[in-house]
């Protein structure tokens, strides 16, 4: 069934189910039926033994009262007949039209031995069904017990009658319901049809055509889901095709640089002033290169080693960080730096945390006036013992529209830089599953990164 249209598989568990409802109804309600006539059947013979009980009991037992008869009293019930009999006396003398004779003397010995003054009995005579009530009654200060009975004739043909009245009305529900079913099902399954045109349309990259539903249920928060994704890959492949032509230009430019100022040297000219000046030009478009080359490797290898575990082993951040600044402090000798920490250990690849806390230092030391603080402690954060790392700068704020975006892959950044620098930070901290976030300080912008804190072995 899976292969078939998603219309006809609604469709057909909706028939599926009626079907199952319609055969439990038809097993379920014939006894359903007889049971309520049976109680309605007991009911009604007790109630005729009320009236006749007020109507007046003959003077002596042994009289018969059958409801067929035209000279009885005008409120017996047409389906219940009676029989008056003595309780202990011999009445093998006795004879019914009815009822046979070894009947009456069990419903005898019953009276005899029976402690409520009224009880219900069923009896199975021949092809037919008996029900009796044995009410015990005074005549002329003898016990005798007032036999009501009732045959199951009557209750059969309603049971019947109403029964055959339900199998039609469920044939016609039934065959009804095919139509709106029909309709339900293609009016669920018309927009995930939709959706799918749109998924491989988006799939065969032409996501040009926006995915539109009015609905607000499930199906439309699947479609508007589809829609963000859809324009966040028009977003990354505009910024993809910028990002090839910027780095066409970065990588241009200083090989540019390079071939000139190599090809002034063999001329013998030095642009600089002198050969050492200009050798170290040479020398800084090289790490400049070397760098964004390296980036770009380094976002190729998470991509390899997001599919595979991350090598978890214990470190002492403090350390890591002390180690980062120490090496990159030169590159702005003016800037003040504020590091507190509580020398903590936390648990992953020290090589991936070395990257994470580089590329966040250089962007501070790019944007930051005068001082950069850090302060490493443990904290609770989210009912979870997380090592919390703070890197702040008092540089300008980043705009609020790039807040959002920042860490994402080919993002333009606040200078107009496309660096993938914060996009590998972003990528590291997931796999280690710690979090980081950014927001913009009083003066500066701040970077919080919480990572879940080393659990001890036993």
């Amino acid at each position: 069934m899976k292969n078939r249209s998603l219309a006809f598989q609604i469709w057909l568990v909706i028939s599926g189910i009626l079907l199952v409802i319609s055969l439990l109804l038809a097993m379920l309600f014939p006894s359903a039926l007889r049971q309520f006539f049976t109680d309605e059947i007991y009911t009604s013979i007790e109630n005729e033994q009320h009236i006749l009980k007020e109507y007046g009991l003959p003077s002596r037992s042994g009289e018969y009262y059958f409801s067929n008869d035209e000279n009885g009293p005008s409120l017996r019930n047409r389906t219940v007949d009676h029989i008056l009999l003595p309780e202990n006396v011999d009445i093998s003398y006795l004879s019914s039209r009815v009822l046979p004779q070894d009947f009456l003397r069990h419903a005898q010995e019953l009276a005899q031995d029976q402690e409520s003054t009224v009880e219900r009995y069923e009896k199975d005579l021949g092809n037919r069904t008996l029900f009796y009530v044995i009410s015990k009654v005074i005549i002329k200060d003898q016990p005798a017990f007032l036999l009501s009975f009732s045959w199951d004739t009557y209750r059969n043909a309603l049971a019947s009658a109403l029964f055959k009245q339900l199998l039609v009305v469920m044939s016609i529900v039934f065959l009804l319901s095919w139509i709106p079913s029909i309709w339900l099902a293609k009016y669920l399954s018309r927009p995930l049809v939709s959706l799918e045109r749109h998924v491989k349309r988006i799939a065969e990259q032409e996501w040009h055509e926006p995915v539109a539903l009015d609905r607000t249920d499930e199906i439309g928060k699947l479609g508007s889901s589809i829609e963000q994704m859809r324009q966040r890959l028009i977003r990354k492949e505009e910024a993809q095709q910028t990002l090839l032509q910027n780095i066409s230009h970065d990588l241009k430019t200083p090989v540019m640089v390079i071939r000139s100022y190599a090809q002034s040297i063999q001329d013998g000219i030095y642009p600089k002033g002198d050969l050492s000046n200009t050798v170290q030009v040479i020398e800084d478009e090289s790490l400049k290169l070397e760098k964004k080359i390296r980036d770009l490797l380094y976002l190729t290898k998470l991509d390899y080693l997001s599919a595979h575990p991350v090598n978890h082993e214990p470190f002492a951040l403090s350390e890591l960080i002390g180690e980062v600044v120490d090496r990159l402090r030169w590159s702005r000798t003016e800037i003040q730096w504020d590091i507190r920490d509580d020398r903590v250990t936390i648990d992953g690849d020290k090589e991936q945390w070395t990257k994470v806390i580089e590329n966040i230092l250089e962007n501070q030391i790019r944007y930051a006036d005068s001082s950069i603080s850090i302060s490493v402690h443990k904290s609770f954060y989210e009912e979870m013992d997380v090592v919390e790392c703070c890197i702040a700068n008092d540089g300008p704020p980043i705009e609020e529209n790039v807040l959002s975006t920042i860490f994402e892959p080919f993002e333009k950044g606040s200078k107009g830089e496309f660096g993938i620098g914060l996009s590998i930070v972003k990528r590291i901290v997931t796999m280690h599953n710690a979090t980081i976030s950014v927001q913009n300080l009083d003066k500066g912008v701040s970077f919080t990164i919480r990572i879940p804190v080393l659990q001890a072995k036993p």
